[in-house]
């Protein structure tokens, strides 16, 4: 379905047109419609459906019919902001998100999409400086997208009224429950107007997540475009059954594979993604990490190395697993297995957005094949065993062991002398191969990056 035929506001579809897109996706084709007549949404789609243009278009097309006072446009045929006219913050529209990246992504779509409309938008989030964010709210706001924690300071600190909402989202709902705010968002809730409308949007429907929905939805329109637990069908995936010592060697000889570009690197630990940065800087990768201990800057700053190109691989935990908009991700890596499953879809999702095509590798050790059937349950998909690289990967079992075996099982297979001088290379930074090349393998990778 075409935008045009949704009958979204002019201004909205010419920005949309604008930044290339003229085809709605299945959950914006379902979502739009009921949004924009004003009904409450339950909606679940797997990630990199296009979730964020299924609310954000119809809340601006109602947000700029409810404006008071037609702007004048600009030369340029844009339309001169009017200052909210509920005053400064009191938002009119609200949306909820649970990291920082996904609400300046958010917050992003929304300027996009409404640069030709008469509206105020800005973005509140913890880790930084509130000063420029009070600013803005003092302004004059009509769209609000912000973090939990952030916004509840800030209504604390009377910078935020939320009595004006008349229209509340909130994005990632099963994210948010994950990180503990669902206490929070109860807190937000009760602030609110019981007059409003409420879009849920979900990529899995948790037990909690449906009580949450049911306390807060008023006869919603339930859109759903794939199984919760799907995965995309663009992205081809696999696994590797490797011991946790020789994971960084084989890591090292998939990313020097000509097929392999713009990487996204899953650990499960914020130690684990600095210490394989610094592995990966010392065999000639240009890399960078971005986690929760993570200055807001220094985040931002990775982002946009990866965004570039100048960093073209980026070791992430999973506060980036759903905050992530980047195109052109050619490979999602799962260095350490996702636990719980479900977080797995949202990692692999990182890839093959936008109608490309991804591939997705998981590592998996002894200790961890307990999680890999746990995702292939959740998934309802057996996982293919990659075979190549057969001097760092082991023949995968039938069925998972029992995990006092596994760990009996990994010594054993780890009491060689070969394993043993396998560590000695993997702890000074160097894989066996990269040795037999006299350093060549160094000056390959460091032309490869600087290219």
């Amino acid at each position: 379905m075409k935008f045009q035929e949704l009958r979204l506001a002019e201004p909205i579809v010419r920005a949309v047109t604008a930044e290339g897109y003229t085809q709605a996706t299945p959950i914006q084709a379902q979502a739009i419609p009921p949004a924009m007549a004003g009904q409450d949404i339950l909606g679940c789609a797997q990630t990199g459906t296009g979730k964020t243009g299924g609310f954000a278009l119809p809340l601006l097309h109602r947000l700029a019919a409810s404006t008071e006072g037609a702007a004048k446009p600009n030369r340029n045929g844009s339309k001169k902001r009017n200052r909210n006219t509920q005053g400064s913050g009191k938002p009119r529209a609200l949306i909820l998100c649970p990291t920082r990246e996904l609400a300046t992504q958010i917050y992003e779509s929304f300027r996009t999409y409404g640069k030709y409309l008469p509206l105020r938008h800005t973005v509140v989030f913890g880790g930084v400086n509130q000063y420029r964010q009070v600013r803005a709210l003092q302004a004059g706001i009509d769209v609000l997208v912000a973090t939990p924690g952030r916004l509840l300071d800030l209504i604390n600190q009377g910078f935020i009224d939320l009595s004006g909402v008349e229209m509340l989202v909130l994005d990632e709902a099963d994210r948010m429950l994950d990180m503990g705010f669902i206490h929070d968002i109860r807190k937000i809730v009760e602030r609110m107007p019981a007059r409003r409308q409420t879009l849920l949007f979900s990529a899995t429907m948790p037990k909690e997540i449906q009580k949450l929905a049911d306390s807060i939805l008023h006869n919603p329109a339930i859109v759903k475009v794939a199984h919760e637990a799907t995965t995309a069908d663009a992205i081809t995936q696999s696994v590797y059954m490797v011991t946790k010592q020789n994971k960084p060697a084989l890591l090292e000889r998939l990313l020097d594979h000509k097929s392999v570009g713009r990487t996204l690197i899953f650990t499960r630990t914020k130690y684990g993604a600095d210490k394989l940065v610094r592995y990966l800087k010392k065999t000639g990768f240009n890399a960078d990490a971005i986690h929760g201990n993570k200055s807001q800057n220094a985040r931002t700053r990775a982002l946009d190395a990866f965004r570039s190109g100048k960093a073209p691989i980026l070791v992430a935990t999973d506060v980036a697993s759903r905050g992530i908009d980047v195109d052109e991700i050619t490979h999602v890596i799962n260095f350490d297995m996702p636990a719980p499953p479900e977080t797995y879809v949202h990692r692999i999702g990182r890839t093959a957005r936008a109608g490309a095509k991804g591939v997705a590798l998981s590592f998996c050790d002894y200790h961890e094949i307990d999680d890999l059937r746990a995702i292939e349950e959740s998934v309802d998909r057996k996982l293919p065993v990659a075979t190549d690289h057969s001097d760092l990967v082991f023949e995968a079992p039938a069925a998972g062991p029992k995990r006092r075996d596994s760990r009996a099982s990994s010594r054993r297979k780890s009491s060689g002398p070969q394993q043993r001088r396998r560590r000695r290379g993997s702890s000074n930074g160097q894989s066996n191969q990269s040795r037999g090349n006299g350093g060549s393998g160094r000056s390959r990778r460091t032309r490869r990056s600087a290219a």
